[in-house]
Parts: structure tokens; C-alpha cells; sequence
């Protein structure tokens, strides 16, 4: 009797999706030390503390961009849908390179004293805190809570919490990444715009990438109206 060949086995799908996972983090690991480096390099003029706290948040706030752009972008045009495969890793590798940034605030910007963090200088004639820097204070609370919602998001970008909160509570969650984009917008506008103008000369300079990020916000925007216009028609077309 002719042996009959064993089919394939199924477990050989697992190791196949894990090699394209795998893929997909070295390609945005590569881009975001690209994207570091060359925001460091931009900003060599600066100290090294400031140097590298920008050179992070804005890397940052590229892959944020990046990360918002993907899905109406696969909407407008079906030829970027492969793109979607990488929007979770884009969204994780953003939150880590802020909590980089945070990291690099706390240690070299107010010395690991929080309420410096919060505004607060301490007197040396009186040896109490008083409120030195409203708006940093109130920047630096928005980007706390906009690190908080991204990492809770990016615990939670995974197939396990999808089974463990169900797709619908999962959803809902993952949506609010809107909130995020939001939180993360008001405190990086206060750092590129306002917050030097309090001192008699930028200290550093200010950040020369400041109109480049409007344009690319303003993309962002523009992107996703169009693909909640172009999504709005189609099913409007459908349905008549």
C-alpha cells in the first residue's frame, strides 16, 4: 500500500504569525531610532538634557501621527491596507518612546522633585514651594494623563485582553485613541509654543520642527475628514 503524505500541520500558521509580528516591531524599531537620531541631530544645538527629551517626544509624536494616519489612509486608498497590520505596533513603540521622554523630564529637567513637575519652585528664604510656572505645571498634568491613557491602551493591544474584555468593551477602549491624540496635542503645543515665552530669551531655542508638526497635525486632520466623507457617501450610495 502507497503511504499517503500527513497533512500539513495547522501549528505551522502560529510560528508563520509570530515571524510577521516579529517583522513588523524590527520595522518600527528602525524607524524609530531613525526618527530619533535624526530629531537629536536637529537639535544638536540644545543641551544634551534637552537634545534628547525633544529628540523622544518627537519621534513620539511622529509614530502618533503615523499611528492616526493608517486607518483612514487604508480607507481612502486600498493599497495601504497592508499598512493596518502595523498600526499596533506603531501605537506601542510611541508610548514607549514618551515614557523615555517622561523618564528623561524627571531626571534631567526637575531633578525628580514632582512638584517642580508641577510647577512649584521651592523659596530658599522661606523653604516652601509656590507656584512658579502655571503653564508647565498644567502641561506637564495633560501629558501624565495622555501617558497614562497610551499605556493602558498599549496593554491592552493585544488578541489576549480582546478575549478577556470581549470585542465589543475592547473596541470602545481602543477607540478612544482619539482622547489620546488629544492630550497628547494640548501638552506637545504648550512645550513647541508657549512655554519659553515666559523667559526673557528661549531657553533653548525653540524648536525648529514647530511648523513642520502643525503641517503634519493639520494633515492628520484633514486626512480623516476626508475618509469620514468618502466612508459617509459610499454608504450613502449603497443605501439607496
Amino acid at each position: 500500500m502507497t503511504d499517503i503524505p500527513a497533512a500539513p500541520a495547522r501549528s505551522g500558521l502560529v510560528p508563520l504569525a509570530w515571524r510577521r509580528m516579529l517583522l513588523r516591531h524590527l520595522v518600527v524599531i528602525g524607524l524609530s531610532a531613525a526618527l530619533i537620531y535624526g530629531f537629536a541631530v536637529v537639535h544638536g544645538q540644545w543641551s544634551p538634557m534637552h537634545r534628547w527629551n525633544r529628540a523622544f517626544a518627537d519621534a513620539s509624536l511622529a509614530l502618533l501621527v503615523i499611528t492616526m494616519s493608517i486607518g483612514p489612509g487604508a480607507r481612502l486608498w486600498p493599497v495601504l491596507l497592508w499598512a493596518v497590520a502595523y498600526r499596533r505596533e506603531t501605537g506601542i513603540y510611541a508610548t514607549l518612546l514618551a515614557a523615555v521622554h517622561t523618564v528623561i523630564i524627571l531626571g534631567g529637567w526637575v531633578e525628580w522633585d514632582f512638584a517642580r513637575l508641577f510647577g512649584y519652585e521651592i523659596i530658599p528664604q522661606t523653604g516652601e514651594y509656590v507656584m512658579f510656572q502655571q503653564g508647565f505645571g498644567l502641561a506637564n498634568l495633560i501629558g501624565i494623563a495622555a501617558l497614562a491613557y497610551a499605556l493602558m491602551l498599549m496593554f491592552t493591544s493585544n488578541d489576549r485582553s480582546i478575549r478577556l474584555l470581549g470585542t465589543s468593551v475592547w473596541k470602545f477602549l481602543q477607540n478612544g485613541a482619539t482622547v489620546l491624540w488629544g492630550l497628547a496635542l494640548a501638552h506637545t503645543a504648550y512645550f513647541l509654543f508657549m512655554h519659553f515665552l515666559s523667559f526673557h530669551r528661549p531657553t533653548p531655542e525653540p524648536n525648529p520642527l514647530q511648523w513642520p508638526f502643525v503641517a503634519a497635525i493639520l494633515s492628520v486632520l484633514l486626512l480623516r475628514a476626508a475618509a469620514f466623507v468618502s466612508t459617509w457617501g459610499k454608504k450613502r450610495n449603497s443605501s439607496r
